[in-house]
Formats: structure tokens, sequence, C-alpha cells
């Protein structure tokens, strides 16, 4: 049985639960249990902290779990990972931040102190620009530093900036790295085949429902003089499909079109004459 680590809370846990469910997946947890097993899938889910899942399956603990590329950096796991599949949730950027007028680029932060809950990333920043900062180990609440005199400046996963904005602080230069979650395995860890066919079926259900996330499936009737136009604007992952209508010198296409897209599309439709557009959601989808 395929055992895939969930974070069991914090900003990736509500997107990992919803995908893994959009995905077929039994995801139900009796009192916050620590596992949830899906007999019929073959897989069983562990819940655990988001840097626990990071150092867990790098040390091939887990075999397979959803944690943030920030997390595996700065777990020193992410050569001993392989990233599977990029999960388009939680993405977040890690920045160096503080008051105005205390530094401008990371240079200024020579011989400050830093509060930080990721150590390990702010020595890997400082080494390469040269510098030393002083480290101040937090557990949470990194924003909170400053205005406690913890610290001089901070650096911390950041997913808006209200936080820092609220404390006062602005960021320090571009961001140290960008991270969002991802699936990965352990770089040396061997599954029994039974887990790998299984693993091969979560990583095509996951990106069947990711991409379905992403388009939308457009219909509609194109009158056949308009119908090269029409392909040129929905042109589909492959090539739309085309059907006779009854009506003649009409047919119905259909096609798969970006979300983003939807109106620019229909109004580039409806300009070179096709009528009754139409859209629908996809749930899920293999391509």
């Amino acid at each position: 049985m395929l055992r895939v680590a969930v974070p069991n809370k914090g900003s990736l846990n509500a997107p990992a639960m919803q995908l893994l469910s959009a995905a077929g997946y039994w995801m139900h947890r009796e009192d916050k249990a620590l596992f949830a097993t899906d007999v019929p899938n073959d897989v069983q889910f562990v819940f655990l902290r988001p840097t626990d899942i990071a150092r867990t399956v790098g040390t091939g603990v887990l075999e397979v779990g959803i944690t943030g590329q920030d997390l595996l950096a700065a777990a020193g796991n992410a050569e001993a990972t392989i990233e599977l599949l990029r999960l388009d949730f939680g993405a977040s950027k890690f920045f160096f931040a503080a008051p105005h007028g205390v530094a401008s680029c990371l240079a200024d932060l020579d011989g400050k102190r830093v509060a930080t809950s990721l150590p390990s990333l702010v020595r890997q920043a400082v080494a390469k620009v040269g510098i030393h900062v002083e480290l101040v180990k937090l557990d949470g609440a990194v924003e909170t530093a400053v205005e406690l005199g913890l610290a001089d400046a901070i650096a911390d996963v950041v997913e808006t900036g209200a936080s820092l904005q609220a404390a006062g602080l602005h960021p320090i230069g571009e961001p140290v790295m960008r991270s969002e979650a991802v699936l990965v395995r352990g770089a040396q860890r061997r599954l029994a085949p039974v887990s790998e066919r299984a693993l091969e079926v979560l990583i095509q259900r996951l990106r069947g429902v990711l991409i379905a996330r992403q388009y939308v499936m457009m219909d509609y009737n194109c009158p056949l003089a308009a119908l090269p136009a029409a392909r040129e604007i929905t042109p589909g992952v492959e090539a739309p499909t085309v059907s006779p209508l009854q009506a003649e010198g009409w047919v119905a296409v259909r096609a798969m079109v970006l979300r983003s897209q939807i109106q620019v599309v229909m109004d580039q439709l409806w300009a070179v004459g096709a009528r009754a557009i139409l859209v629908t959601s996809l749930e899920a989808c293999r391509l």
C-alpha cells in the first residue's frame, strides 16, 4: 500500500485535501486521526506537519508527500527528493524584510539580527552575498520580532504581503526563492510494484484535476463559412471536434478553452458568426 504524507494543518492543508478528494480519494479522518486508509485505491494517507513531510520523504521514511518547495530547501532535502508534480497552490515567496530605513539591500543587513523560522534558507542566502547575520530562531509570528525588539529584520515566507505591511515592514530586494506546493517522492526510496502502480495512478489523477481546473469545454454552432476562423480561435488541445447539424450550412464545434480566456474567446466567436455558445466546467480529464 502506498503511503502519502499530507499536510495536517496550515495553508497547505485545505487545498491538498480538496485536490485529493477531487481526484477520487477517500480522505475522511476520524477525530483528526493521523491516518486515513483508502483501501480501494491502495493508498494510506499520513497527516503530518508540512515541515515534517519535507524531512520524512527526503530521508525515505515515507514514500510520497505533499509539501512546499521552500520547506524542502529548508530541510536540506531538495536533492534527496524527486519533484513529481507541481500542484498549483500554496504559492509564496521567501523575503527578507525590515522597517523603512534599516536596509535597502541584503548587504545592509551585515551584522544585524534577523528573525526567521527557516534558518537554513537564511544561511544560504546571506552566504551568497558574503555577509554575516545573527539568527534569531522563531517557530511562528516572525513578523512581530522587530516590533518586540527581538530582531532588526526578518526573513519569512510571504503569501500576500499583508502581514508585512501590518507590521510596518517592507521587502528587501527580490525574493530569495519562490515556492509552491509539490508532490515529491524520496530519491533513494524503491517502491514495491503495487505501490509504484498506485503512485502512477495518483499522479495521473492529480494531473487530470489540475488540467481540468485550467480549462473549460466550449460548445457552439458555427456557419461552415466561418469554420476556418472559428478553428483558429478555438484550436483545442489537439483539434476541435466538428459535427454536422441538421441545419444546412452549419456545424457544431466542441473544444477545450483556457478558463482565463472564456469571455474573450466567446466575444471572438460571436464576431465571426458563431451562435449558441455554451461553457461547461470540467471535473477531471486525461490528456
